[in-house]
């Protein structure tokens, strides 16, 4: 599976709290609302201009502070194709997983702000489209990637019934 998308240039230690504000709690039932404020306290223009298939990119330990799910969910529902990053704290790195959100580990000082990515999820190649770079992630598990192209661990189990690792 591949996506095609613009480069959203963050840096290290982008929190949960970055994500999806803690000051907004009130709107952890109604997610579609709070995606609307992803990432503000760190960038104001990404959620008013993310584009379907767009990228965030950030830096070393993406991700970090609490577990909460919101976060990743957030960062899908305004149409993010794939987290790319240095590092990803490893509870979000899951929770991405379980939402149906592709996060891949690259070397993002080679990529720019605004750069046009594409990524495939089966190999784990980035070709910067802009630089002409190609970049490699190590690629996510099968079980991964049938997790994410069924939508999340939820929409899995519904397809497929119980969880199984081969």
């Amino acid at each position: 599976m591949s996506i095609t998308g613009k480069a959203w240039k963050f840096g290290d230690g982008i929190s949960t709290d970055h994500i999806a504000p803690g000051r907004l709690f009130h709107l952890r039932s109604d997610l579609p609302e709070l995606a609307k404020h992803c990432l503000e306290d760190a960038r104001e223009d990404f959620a008013p201009n993310v584009q379907p298939g767009d990228f965030v990119v950030g830096g070393t330990n993406f991700g970090q502070g609490s577990s909460r799910e919101h976060a990743p969910t957030v960062i899908k529902l305004c149409g993010t194709g794939a987290v790319l990053a240095k590092s990803f704290a490893r509870i979000f790195f899951r929770n991405c997983v379980n939402v149906g959100l592709p996060a891949l580990i690259v070397d993002t000082d080679k990529i720019n702000e605004g750069d046009q990515l594409d990524v495939d999820l089966d190999t784990g190649t980035i070709k910067n489209l802009t630089t002409g770079e190609e970049m490699s992630a190590p690629p996510l598990p099968p079980v991964m990637r049938r997790i994410i192209s069924d939508g999340g661990l939820v929409e899995h189990i519904k397809k497929h019934g119980e969880l199984k690792i081969d």
